[in-house]
């Protein structure tokens, strides 16, 4: 690919051509044979396709790319996304051809997937502890093509030394050092734990330090004023850090990063951690602050509804940009319906589905399905109950649901059709491919 691609946008395009069969839960058995530009040749709509389905909304998607492009532009923020949440290169490409700075990552197996689809610029939200994966990103990386990816201990800091002098490589790693919190995931417990950290990444003749990283959506999961201030104390403790690299001269870069920031507190991180931002000069290096939402771009109905930042500023939100549907087989006994749709078809671990809407078949006309709500959901199953006495549900109807959490939703689907416009349009203007 050519190098200063964000993206490798023939190698996004090939997806096109590929045929569509039994693997593809989410397209018609008439569809197998066909490529997936020769499906859309044919104009599908919504009713062509069959439950249990998820759905993307492409007027939706297209907002929420806008929006938080255009929210971090005005601040001089850069944009990694995470990309784990679609692991979808199609809609990485939307994000990069937005300006994101580069893709975030979670594993080895994802840092594989992004550099095959010529992500120019990766970062690892993780500590590279596996010594294949240590072996591979120093393979891999170059100058035009960066990784970076975290440290937390001196202890890792060994493992990548000791396995970089076996294996003969004299690659130079970018690092990040991880500030954890208490009861947090990763990242070292304290700004002075974090420095010992910094030392040894110094000291090595493998590591390059280049900026602080941190996630303070482990530290707490509601937008109650105890949860924001510590999100905000953990922020400033990471400024404290940066700042503390600075006096002990610690950066091996005359460019630096502080990442934090997923899609519920990203306007914290700005808040809090925007005066780190410098421009650089002889005594101190170029310091840029990049948040790493992922979820954004689809958003729900669930949790991230009521938790993001332009849900609760009071203005204009991001729209839930996914649906479930899920067909009526069985109305067993007075108020309770079965439905086609389980745990492996839709998320469950941010909040049960919510039932939205219902009809007598998919595409077709819909109510409002009031009082109705998911008690239980199995492997393939929810149970829906209702008030029998208001509303009639029958088998063979289909429901729609509002999600929560597309990070879980998007994995349990290798093809998603996105829809024009959900409400509106329900023609089937793409098809997005998974690679988890």
């Amino acid at each position: 690919m050519n190098t200063s691609e964000a993206i490798s946008a023939s190698a996004v395009a090939a997806l096109a051509d590929r045929c569509l069969d039994w693997q593809h839960k989410a397209v018609p058995a008439t569809a197998k044979g066909s490529t997936h530009t020769d499906f859309l040749a044919e104009k599908p709509t919504l009713a062509d396709l069959q439950t249990p389905l998820l759905t993307l909304d492409a007027e939706a998607l297209r907002g929420n790319a806008d929006r938080l492009a255009s929210w971090c532009a005005e601040r001089g923020v850069l944009l990694a996304p995470h990309g784990k949440t679609t692991m979808a290169p199609q809609l990485w490409a939307e994000q990069l051809n937005r300006g994101a700075w580069g893709i975030t990552v979670a594993n080895f197996a994802q840092l594989r997937v992004a550099r095959e689809f010529g992500v120019r610029r990766l970062q690892l939200a993780n500590s590279l502890t596996d010594p294949h994966a240590i072996e591979w990103v120093a393979s891999v990386v170059t100058a035009e093509m960066p990784i970076l990816s975290w440290v937390d201990s001196a202890v890792t800091v060994d493992v990548i030394n000791r396995t970089l002098e076996a294996a003969g490589s004299d690659a130079v790693l970018d690092v990040l050092v991880e500030l954890g919190g208490i009861g947090g995931r990763t990242g070292a417990r304290g700004v002075e734990a974090a420095l010992d950290v910094a030392h040894a990444v110094a000291a090595s003749p493998h590591l390059r330090l280049v900026g602080v990283s941190g996630y303070e959506g482990s530290l707490a999961h509601t937008a109650d004023a105890g949860s924001l201030a510590a999100v905000r104390g953990y922020l400033g403790q990471m400024g404290e850090l940066h700042q503390r690299l600075l006096e002990e001269d610690l950066y091996g870069s005359d460019a630096v990063f502080l990442t934090a920031g997923g899609s519920a507190y990203f306007d914290d991180v700005v808040d809090v951690l925007s005066p780190c931002v410098t421009a650089g000069s002889e005594a101190s290096p170029h310091v840029e602050l990049m948040i790493r939402s992922g979820a954004y771009i689809i958003h729900d109905d669930g949790f991230y509804r009521g938790i993001s930042p332009f849900s609760r500023d009071g203005g204009q939100p991001f729209k839930a940009g996914m649906h479930g549907w899920a067909r009526v087989v069985s109305q067993p006994e007075p108020g309770l319906a079965i439905l086609d749709a389980g745990k492996r078809d839709l998320p469950v671990d941010e909040g049960l589905p919510r039932p939205q809407l219902i009809g007598p078949a998919l595409g077709g006309p819909m109510q409002p399905l009031a009082g109705a709500e998911i008690t239980a959901v199995n492997d393939q199953h929810c149970f829906m109950t209702f008030d029998a006495g208001t509303t009639t549900v029958r088998p063979g109807d289909v429901v729609r649901l509002g999600l929560s959490h597309p990070c879980t939703a998007f994995d349990k689907w290798t093809l998603i059709p996105v829809l024009a416009d959900t409400d509106g349009d329900q023609t089937v203007v793409d098809l997005i491919h998974t690679f988890f």
